[in-house]
Order: C-alpha cells, then structure tokens, then sequence
C-alpha cells in the first residue's frame, strides 16, 4: 500500500488571519501571495504532491473565495491518479451550526467528508508556513516508532522558546512533557536531546511545527472522546502524551510560520538574498502554482541587486535592490525601490476597463515614474502616482491613514488602493 493510499492531507486554513490585515482583509491566510507569484497554500500542497500524496482538503472559513479560485485553477490532477485538491468551508450541519472553534473543531467538523475515502493516516497541516518537507519521510518515522501520534519539531534556542509550543523527548523521540508557550524561567527543564550540530548553537528546546501524523482511529476517537477540545496545540496533544505513544520527528530544516506582518514580510525578503535558506530552486522539490502563461520580464535601463522580478513585469530605467517584484509589475522611469515586497497586478497598466477580466482595480496599477518606495508591502492592482515617497520617515510602528496602514514599523497599502502623485507616507 502507497503513501497516496495511506495518507490523506488536512491543510488548516487559520483563522481570521488578524495579525496580517490588511493583506486578509480580502482573503483568507492561505490565499495570500508570496515570493512575486505563488500564494501560501502552494506551499503545503506543493509538498504533499512531492511526497506522493494527492488527496489532499483544504479546511477555511474565512474569506475563502480567492483561495477557492487559486485551487481550482491550480490542482487539476489527470483522472487516472484519482487525485483532489478540495476546498472545505464552514458549512452548518444537523450536528452543528458554529463556526470552527479552533485546529481541532475544524478537523472534528469536517472529518466526515475525511472520512469518505480509504486512508489508514491522516496527515494534518497549517496553511501559513514556509519550508520544504518530505511528508513520506516523517510518515516512514511514524511507522517505525510504532507511533500513535508523530509531531515534525524543530530546533529553537531559549530566547525564542517561549513564542511556541515546546516538547520534551527521551533518546527515543518520544514525547514525554509539552508546554505551550512556556515563559523563559520554566524552560530549564524542558531540555530534548538533539544533533551535535544543534547542540552547538544552543538549539535544545524542540518546537511544535503544527505538523501531525494521526493513526486514523486515534484521531477520530481522540476528537470524539474530548468533544469540548478546540485545539490541537493546547488541548489535544498534551492530553494524548500520557494516554498515547507520541513521538517527535525532528526536522533540521529551514522552517518559517509566515503568521504576522514582519514574518511575512522577513521571509519573502530572505528568499530575495543571494543564498536563501528557503531553496526554491530545488530540483526534487519544485513549487507548484497557477500556470498562468505570461510573457517574459522586460528590464530596460535597470540596476537590479539581490532582488527576485516575476514573469510579466516592465521596468524601465530604475533601482531595485533587495525586493520581491511581483507577476505583472509596472515599475515607471527613475523610480527607486529598496527592501520591499510588490505582488504585482492582475492586469497591466494600459488596458483599458473594457478589455481586461479584472474590475475592481484603479485603471492604471504600478509604481509611476520618479517615485521612491522603501520598506513597504504594496498589495495587488496599487496604483502608486508619479513622484509619491513611500518611506516612513519618521520611524512609525503602528498607524494607519488613507489607503495605508503601518505595522511593524513597516508600511502596507491594501489592494486596489490608489496613491495620488505627489503623496508622501
């Protein structure tokens, strides 16, 4: 029997995703755009499908219609593989008519429609996080352990403990203590044994991933059994360590939980350096998104350093350094940008309303001619008039105004905002 037949993938949607407003203030987490032309939720699928599973449920409620038009026309498996990408939203039932409550409400809510197809495993993922895994490998763990329960762990060092949930193993990788979020004074105890490698740099504190693998009976009867369980995190794995054989599958990779507006903003600025420790080019591994069929990037006159330029995008005559330029981006004459993250436009500047799909847009999206941008995120279809300053002089951590919103120190304008010449923030 394969992993296909084995395993079927739960990708958890999240929830309102109100540490990334505004980029989810029209959609949902999974749904928002990264490194120039995917979108996070290619992220987790993208590595069931190299890991040889292709049945796999994507589980949201919130702004969900953008991420269901992204799957549909993504995921189209041949129909020989009997393959699926599939949306499930919150739907009221017979048996219950709330909203998600939680990681764990979201599965028990939803396991029926799990349920319908033969698996022995159930694979369970977050829709927001950045890294690349080989599912079969931990699944390969999972199976010689014995395992009732696996969770992919990560090593962190003690200033970065408390910001997640942290497990302490034997020698054997199994569970045997968890603390979510534990604060810096009780870590002490919590100590794992770990490679030498990350011994070295302190890295002896294992971290949560939110990754699981879940025996199939185990998890149905772990969600029957404590029907007022919300969460997995903070309610069902420390309550299954005792009862269950738990263990930990520790991952030595590059991982990011892509959940606020400055991780989002540092991954995709890292994925612009020169050697980035997220590896897109990765022959094994490759990221899989909507084929959209653009033409080639068109460069002129430009100085370009340490940035990525999605297919589609005009610049002409300027200066990026250090930036994710997105698909379809129109960079005007003399225009400057630095360590900022475009995602780009659904149409081009020139098309007039009458032709192109996209309506809902400003009539001519782009960054414009003598403007200068710097430490900003710039949603789709934005429209940034000629010689506007998108800079935040004066250091502001959190603010908001017309069409812009400061978090972090970092400057966001929303989708379809429209920036008149001359503004400055």
């Amino acid at each position: 029997m394969d992993n296909n037949r084995q395993l079927i993938s739960v990708i958890l949607g999240g929830g309102a995703g109100t540490r990334l407003v505004p980029l989810t203030l029209s959609r949902s987490k999974p749904a928002v755009p990264l490194a120039g032309k995917y979108r996070l939720i290619d992220i987790p699928v993208s590595n069931c499908i190299n890991s040889g599973i292709n049945r796999i449920f994507v589980v949201t409620q919130f702004n969900s219609a953008s991420l269901n038009r992204h799957i549909s026309t993504t995921y189209n498996f041949d129909r020989y593989s009997n393959g699926f990408v599939s949306i499930l939203a919150a739907e009221q039932t017979l048996s219950s008519n709330d909203w998600f409550q939680g990681t764990a409400d979201a599965v028990r809510q939803t396991l029926h429609h799990v349920d319908g197809y033969a698996h022995s495993h159930t694979l369970i993922l977050s829709g927001d996080q950045l890294y690349l895994m080989n599912y079969a490998e931990m699944f390969k763990h999972h199976q010689e352990q014995k395992a009732d329960i696996t969770i992919a762990t990560i090593p962190v060092i003690k200033r970065e403990a408390s910001g997640f949930g942290i497990l302490k193993t034997d020698k054997n990788d199994v569970i045997t203590e968890f603390k979510e979020k534990p604060p810096q004074d009780k870590l002490d105890d919590l100590v794992s044994p770990v490679e030498p490698e990350f011994e070295k740099e302190g890295k002896v504190y294992l971290a949560s991933m939110g990754i699981y693998i879940f025996n199939r009976e185990i998890l149905k009867n772990e969600l029957d059994e404590n029907p007022d369980f919300t969460d997995f995190g903070k309610e069902v794995i420390p309550n299954a360590i005792n009862r269950r054989k738990v263990i930990s599958y520790p991952f030595g990779g590059y991982w990011s939980d892509i959940g606020t507006i400055r991780s989002f903003y540092e991954a995709n600025l890292e994925l612009a350096k020169r050697q980035p420790a997220f590896d897109m080019y990765n022959p094994t591994m490759p990221l899989y998104t909507n084929p959209r069929l653009l033409p080639p990037s068109k460069v002129e006159s430009t100085y370009v350093q340490d940035s990525i330029i999605a297919e589609g995008s005009i610049i002409v005559n300027s200066q990026i350094s250090n930036s994710v330029i997105g698909i379809r981006s129109f960079i005007g004459h003399n225009t400057t940008i630095k360590n900022s993250i475009l995602m780009g436009s659904d149409y081009y500047p020139w098309h007039k309303r009458d032709v192109r799909d996209y309506q809902a847009g400003p009539d001519s999206p782009g960054v414009h001619a003598e403007s200068y941008v710097e430490r900003a995120i710039v949603d789709k279809n934005v429209c940034i008039g000629k010689g506007c300053v998108i800079k935040n002089k004066e250091n502001v951590q959190e603010g908001e105004g017309p069409n812009f919103y400061i978090r972090d120190g970092i400057v966001i304008l929303p989708k379809n905002a429209k920036i008149p010449e001359g503004t400055i923030i």
